[in-house]
């Protein structure tokens, strides 16, 4: 996917504020007038989001689900991970459904999500991102069709200071070609919690990794691939999209380019290897 711009549509969403304080009121009544138009309470989708220490991000991430362009009846959860700032105040405000996880990682977090969610599908999504209008309706339908449990699409970065456009363009277009040889054989391995769809019924069976095991995605839908196909969602309009923090945190863009292109080549042989298992702790 080579774009070489952001988005127009995430723009209405990118508030500047840096902290719960500065949110003025009249957001938080734009965001809940919005959800009160889209969202239900008899869902056939439950968008499930866990959050830690997300107070201005998760409002960022709920606007753009406030805007989902759709007929599917869904709902929104939040799931408080433990946080330490004010990412409860924050989604107090807003008309979604809140829980909270005092266990601290996304599988915990997601693991009460679904055991609490009222839709027979369940939407994986993550506090720091912007969902396009079409999501919801691209994974779903692809949700829908016969022997499928799982699908998951892809996500794109936002250009920041030291990160242009172009570069982060180069870095999604080989993600993407290493996505496709992983398919093949290990398409759990493409799979993330940012977007990700599955079949609550199943995933309840499964259950999500009960500790703060990083990679708890690929292995729930590893283990879901017992009860049918995994399927990836390659629409450009399914894309969602987020700040490039992870590649930040390794140094410059080259840095983190470098860094991930060494891991993958360490890797490489195993994509192709259907019988290499994947496991991890389950408390």
């Amino acid at each position: 996917m080579l774009t070489l711009k952001n988005p127009n549509w995430i723009n209405e969403f990118c508030y500047p504020y840096k902290c719960f304080e500065d949110i003025p009121q009249h957001v938080f009544e734009n965001i809940n007038s919005n959800l009160d138009k889209r969202t239900s309470k008899n869902p056939l989708v439950s968008i499930v989001i866990p959050a830690w220490n997300e107070e201005v991000n998760i409002l960022r991430s709920l606007a753009s689900l406030s805007m989902l362009d759709t007929e599917i009846p869904y709902e929104i959860i939040v799931v408080n991970n433990n946080s330490t700032d004010k990412t409860k105040d924050t989604i107090a405000k807003l008309q979604i459904r809140s829980l909270f996880e005092e266990r601290q990682g996304a599988g915990p977090a997601r693991q009460t999500g679904q055991e609490n969610a009222k839709g027979k599908y369940v939407l994986c999504a993550d506090a720091d991102c912007f969902y396009p209008p079409n999501w919801i309706d691209k994974m779903v339908f692809a949700l829908q069709k016969n022997g499928v449990v799982v699908v998951f699409g892809r996500y794109a970065f936002i250009s920041e200071p030291g990160f242009p456009r172009w570069q982060l363009a180069i870095h999604e277009t080989l993600r993407n070609i290493i996505a496709e040889i992983r398919n093949i054989k290990r398409p759990y391995l493409n799979s993330g919690g940012a977007s990700m769809g599955y079949i609550k019924e199943y995933g309840l069976k499964v259950g999500f990794i009960k500790s703060g095991f990083r990679e708890e995605d690929g292995v729930f839908t590893y283990d879901m691939m017992k009860y049918g196909k995994v399927v990836p969602i390659k629409s450009k309009k399914a894309v969602v999209w987020t700040f490039p923090r992870a590649l930040q945190r390794d140094g410059t863009f080259f840095q983190a380019f470098i860094i991930r292109i060494k891991r993958e080549l360490g890797r490489f042989g195993i994509f192709f290897n259907s019988k290499v298992k994947y496991h991890a702790p389950r408390e």
